[in-house]
């Protein structure tokens, strides 16, 4: 098995999902009760809500070459928003990062759909760390919700998932937003927040969800048991 470095703590419930969920399909393939090597960076989730972006690129970059430096063959950062990095680092660190967009791409190609919903906290949906990866990688279109229900999901996500906090009000809002994004032509959505998958595991809906955390964690199994 190979080595990963996960890059956590954005928010810390969601990295947890993500060693457990790891583990599980690593131990799923192979049979054992043996548990896979990682090597695992939490940071204080304030790098990320302070936005100030060439701070958040610089100790993203710390962080990977000391994931490197400990053995890590390849790194997942274990959060859709802080991807906005990505640009920033491939050239800098020697070994492979799992983009969280292409594993979504995996699997909506599994699917055969190519024009997506997405949802998450406003960086998430407006910014460059997903879509245009989507697009430009993969040929894969993406809607988000229109101006005032993005700033909602925003706080949702910031004041309540993130701190691990799940309400009905909360569920009943995303329900909508998810609606309304299949309404508008959605072949599917994606569940652009890591908490996502927590909030909403039981809610009623015939249509495609393509949850990252998941997805991602999938793609970082696969990765840990393919040696070639």
């Amino acid at each position: 098995m190979r080595t990963l470095g996960l890059i956590g703590g954005t928010s810390w419930h969601s990295t947890v999902v993500y060693y457990r969920l790891i583990n599980e399909l690593v131990a799923e393939e192979l049979g054992t009760s043996g548990n896979p090597p990682m090597v695992i960076h939490s940071l204080n989730i304030e790098l990320m809500r302070r936005g100030n972006r060439s701070e958040i690129q610089k100790r993203y970059l710390e962080v990977g070459q000391d994931l490197n430096r400990s053995g890590a063959e390849a790194i997942i950062i274990c959060a859709n928003t802080p991807h906005l990095v990505y640009p920033y680092l491939r050239d800098k660190i020697s070994i492979p990062i799992l983009h969280i967009a292409d594993a979504t791409a995996q699997e909506a190609n599994r699917l055969g759909i190519k024009h997506l919903g997405l949802i998450g906290n406003k960086p998430t949906m407006t910014g460059d760390s997903i879509r245009p990866h989507l697009l430009d990688r993969h040929d894969i279109s993406t809607i988000i919700p229109d101006n005032f229900a993005i700033d909602r999901a925003h706080y949702f996500v910031s004041n309540e998932l993130t701190q691990g906090r799940f309400t009905e009000e909360a569920k009943a809002f995303f329900l909508e937003q998810i609606e309304n994004l299949t309404a508008r032509g959605a072949e599917g959505i994606i569940l652009g927040c890591t908490e996502l998958p927590m909030l909403l595991d039981s809610i009623n809906f015939s249509g495609n969800l393509l949850p990252t955390t998941s997805l991602h964690a999938k793609l970082a199994a696969d990765f840990i048991i393919n040696n070639n």
